[in-house]
């Protein structure tokens, strides 16, 4: 690497991940809320270890949302997730099923306090959001949080088809980009995966379980290579090369991208029996990898009062139809907002510097072009529909998928012809 390049790395997490996996169930409460009960409110939590998912929170709906609505909504996600056991040794093994663990669920009613403000149509809490986007992808996401997006989404699939049949549900990734310093990819750097696997691939050396390299190769060959390559061949300009644990690393040649697969040595235990889960704990992976702020706020189980979530996807739409106007290269936008305050207090543009517009004067598009407060925000995206357990894997942004209004570009040509460009 020379010294005008430089490195930036992004992780993701696979539906099986613990975290994960209470961002699926807090959401599908939420969903279920919505599909009975359009105007629920709802900020569920969900925590899962061991046999035990503890579901809790203050949801107001109309919805029958009862115990046993809430027990099979729990298992439902499980099982499609995949923590299922055919045996009971493999049960016991993998420690979380959809048929073994118990459910609690702690649910109680919002504040009257809260309910008061948002009901007149102010903001659910106060607090600052983000939104992002560059040129860097056909998504218009960050490339290194868009790779490790991907390759935990084919890993997946490639576990629900059996391609690789000793693949567990939890994984995680994280790529590597080498930038020039212009800000454009050079080219891909390093890869990080580990998965949860079945015993089929494990050896025992010196007392101790690891991954075989046979395995590691296959992920190499079957996932990583596949998926790099589907998405951005021209960035791929070495070979992928193995980095075995605990052993000497290889000579890498200049363009060589490293690959780490299960760099512990074995990955048997994962989930929630290997982790303690719990839900809004992977904001930056939800977002933008690190590219670019995070208010702090999680998304996952909450309704669209709560601007932690919608004034997050407007900020994305908003940011997106930017760059896609062509008015900048890249753009991150900020909101903030007081509870129970309809207007946002703030609007805050940053370009990095490739703008062709000044940025106040984009601040200007932005509040002739777009509904910035609560009410507005759900209505223009409409965003009380039950469409938000999907989002709770493979990231709230980046997929182009129908019901993610917060995607569509549809703006861009007005904000382009707006700005005289």
């Amino acid at each position: 690497m020379t010294a005008s390049r430089y490195l930036f790395t992004s992780e993701s997490v696979s539906m099986g991940h613990p975290d994960k996996v209470s961002d699926q169930i807090s959401d599908a409460v939420l969903d279920f809320c919505l599909k009975a009960d359009p105007t629920s409110r709802v900020a569920c939590e969900t925590l899962v270890t061991t046999d035990l998912a503890v579901v809790a929170g203050e949801i107001t709906t109309k919805a029958p949302l009862t115990r046993q609505a809430v027990d099979a909504l729990v298992r439902e996600v499980i099982t499609e997730i995949g923590y299922v056991a055919k045996t009971r040794e493999e049960a016991e093994e993998i420690g979380f099923t959809a048929d073994a663990c118990q459910v609690d669920c702690r649910i109680h009613a919002q504040s009257p306090h809260i309910s008061q403000g948002v009901d007149t149509g102010g903001a659910g809490d106060q607090g600052l959001m983000f939104g992002f986007a560059c040129d860097e992808t056909k998504t218009l996401m960050p490339l290194p949080i868009h790779l490790a997006h991907r390759l935990v989404e084919h890993h997946a699939d490639m576990r629900k088809s059996g391609k690789l049949k000793w693949l567990r549900p939890d994984a995680k990734s994280q790529v590597t980009v080498e930038y020039n310093a212009d800000g454009t990819p050079h080219r891909i750097h390093t890869v990080v995966l580990s998965t949860q696997h079945t015993r089929e691939v494990m050896v025992s050396q010196d007392n101790l379980d690891y991954f075989t390299d046979d395995a590691r190769q296959l992920i190499i060959d079957q996932l990583i290579r596949p998926t790099l390559e589907a998405e951005r061949k021209d960035l791929v300009k070495g070979n992928l090369v193995m980095i075995q644990p605990n052993k000497k690393a290889p000579k890498l040649g200049e363009n060589d991208i490293a690959c780490h697969i299960n760099p512990t040595g074995c990955f048997l235990q994962g989930g929630p029996h290997g982790d303690c889960g719990l839900t809004g704990r992977k904001i930056i992976v939800d977002t933008y990898g690190g590219r670019g702020r995070h208010g702090g706020g999680a998304f996952s189980g909450k309704d669209p009062t709560k601007v932690d979530r919608s004034a997050a996807y407007i900020c994305r739409y908003i940011a997106k139809n930017i760059v896609k106007a062509g008015l900048a290269r890249e753009c991150e936008v900020q909101l903030s907002y007081a509870i129970g305050y309809p207007d946002p207090l703030n609007v805050w543009v940053n370009t990095n510097g490739t703008a062709k517009v000044p940025e106040d004067k984009l601040i200007e598009l932005i509040r002739s072009h777009f509904e910035l407060t609560p009410k507005g925000i759900i209505g223009s995206l409409d965003l009380r529909r039950p469409i938000y357990r999907n989002t709770a894997r493979n990231g709230h942004f980046g997929r182009e998928l129908p019901e993610f209004t917060w995607e569509r570009t549809d703006k861009a040509e007005a904000l382009k012809k707006a700005a005289g460009v």
